[in-house]
């Protein structure tokens, strides 16, 4: 390439040397003018020699160097398998603790919800327990209370007609009087007391009260009676004393 370019600047040089002596030799000029000749210059120019290219020597593969590049494919292909298998090996162990712990965090869930459900349904069981024993409680306390008061009923109507029999009025008892008094009574019947709590305003009549409850002593009878419904009912006995009308 460099020769041609150096044969193409040569041939344009001489070329144009030529043409300025033919211009000059043609216009015409004075008589007594002397020629000028120039005398053409001549390019020296040589063939370029160009270096010869360099050929890549390319090594030559020998067989074991090519087994063991396979080899060594072959190595880093098995362990990008390996490492992806190893990967995949974790996220699955991962995932399946994870749907162990779901698993196990749902069975601990309905295991809390169980013990409560059972919880609750214990209370409800004991409450229910407890209601019933309370109203078989008031139950059997008002059939207890309905039999005391109607066992106390007999003995205040024996207390009643005794101490009936045993006062006698005095001769100024009048309608409208009316004394009240309490009996203070021991398990054994026996009166230990008699207060007056309303005097009828006659004294005599008061004093023929307290004779009469003195005089009807003992109430053995009381001794037949439970200590319970005496210590509730008959430790302290109120009778009210009339002239028509005896009433406890």
């Amino acid at each position: 390439m460099t020769n041609y370019l150096s044969y193409g600047l040569g041939a344009i040089g001489s070329i144009c040397i030529h043409g300025l002596v033919l211009s000059v030799l043609l216009i015409p000029g004075n008589g007594d003018t002397q020629a000028i000749v120039i005398q053409p210059q001549y390019i020296n120019s040589k063939l370029v020699e160009l270096a010869p290219k360099k050929k890549v020597v390319v090594p030559k593969r020998t067989k074991e160097d090519t087994a063991e590049k396979k080899r060594e494919r072959q190595r880093r292909l098995d362990a990008s398998k390996a490492k992806a298998k190893a990967k995949t090996n974790a996220d699955a162990l991962k995932k399946k603790r994870a749907d162990l712990d779901r698993k196990e965090r749902e069975r601990l869930a309905l295991e809390q919800d169980k013990l409560e459900r059972e919880r609750l349904e214990e209370l409800q069981r004991q409450e229910l327990a407890a209601e019933f024993a309370q109203t078989l409680a008031e139950e059997q306390s008002l059939i207890s209370a309905q039999e005391d008061e109607v066992a106390a009923n007999s003995y205040r109507q024996l207390i009643s007609q005794r101490l009936s029999e045993n006062w006698s009025r005095p001769p100024s008892a009048r309608r409208g009087m009316e004394t009240l008094i309490r009996l203070q009574l021991v398990p054994t019947g026996r009166v230990v007391g008699v207060t007056i709590l309303t005097s009828s305003g006659d004294s005599a009549f008061d004093r023929s009260v307290e004779q009469a409850a003195f005089k009807a002593a003992p109430f053995v009878e009381l001794q037949q009676m439970a200590p319970s419904l005496f210590e509730k009912k008959f430790r302290q006995v109120d009778v009210s004393f009339s002239p028509l009308d005896l009433r406890l």
